[in-house]
């Protein structure tokens, strides 16, 4: 990548000039940041993934079986799930590092979109759902993708049908202060847009990704030590 795109992008923006673009093969990181002042700058989430395709269009990335990734929890350790939702966003937090345990998951993500789509499978490549995840526009720094998740999500099944998800935790971070009003505007239009995308069957819905499969020469990633570092 240039000096350039090294720099975290100012107007929170993925790159989109056509340079700096990683290899298919290539091991990056794809964040979240936390969400409310408190945590707005520590990273929460960090899942070593492998580049698919990067281009103007689109990023795309595997994320492969058995990957150690960092997950939210309590401060005392507990699974934030467990947690009544009702507190869940009020307790101290810390992370862990956790195997990903499912089949993998194919995330994809178009230059400045407030959301990326991911694809999963069940055993034997047997096609599950798109999930929608509702977020903020990835900024590109050196190492990888940093984003911010907005709770809200769609999940989109293979005859079309789709439905909205996460409403409650939507609404509980509103409550508690991490979702302002402002915010939970943006993140409800771009729930609407989004949904205009799958009614009209828009890419990537109908692009086959769902027969795409990773290449068998590729490693799992390994979770740099340096994970929460800053981007450069």
């Amino acid at each position: 990548m240039t000096a350039d795109t090294h720099a975290l992008l100012d107007d929170g923006h993925d790159a989109d000039d056509g340079t700096g673009h990683w290899a298919p093969g290539e091991h990056v990181l794809w964040r979240y940041r936390g969400n409310g002042d408190r945590y707005r700058d520590e990273v929460h989430i960090a899942r070593p993934v492998t580049v698919v395709r990067d281009d103007p269009e689109l990023l795309a990335v595997w994320m492969a079986p058995g990957t150690p990734c960092v997950k939210p929890v309590l401060a005392d350790g507990t699974a934030v799930h467990r947690e009544p939702l009702a507190t869940r966003y009020r307790k101290p937090r810390s992370t862990r590092v956790e195997q990903w345990w499912g089949t993998g998951v194919l995330k994809l993500a178009r230059p400045g979109e407030p959301w990326s789509v991911w694809l999963f499978w069940k055993p034997g490549w047997r096609f599950k759902n798109w999930y929608v995840n509702l977020e903020e526009p990835r900024r590109r720094w050196s190492g990888g993708v940093d984003s911010q998740d907005h709770f809200l999500d769609i999940s989109v099944n293979p005859d079309r049908t789709w439905g909205w998800r996460d409403e409650d935790e939507f609404a509980q971070a509103q409550t508690d202060g991490l979702v302002d009003r402002v915010l939970a505007e943006r993140v409800r239009d771009a729930g609407v847009r989004a949904v205009r995308l799958i009614e009209e069957w828009g890419s990537p819905f109908r692009d086959g990704w769902q027969d795409w499969r990773p290449d068998p020469a590729w490693t799992v990633p390994t979770l740099p030590h340096d994970w929460d570092r800053r981007p450069v």
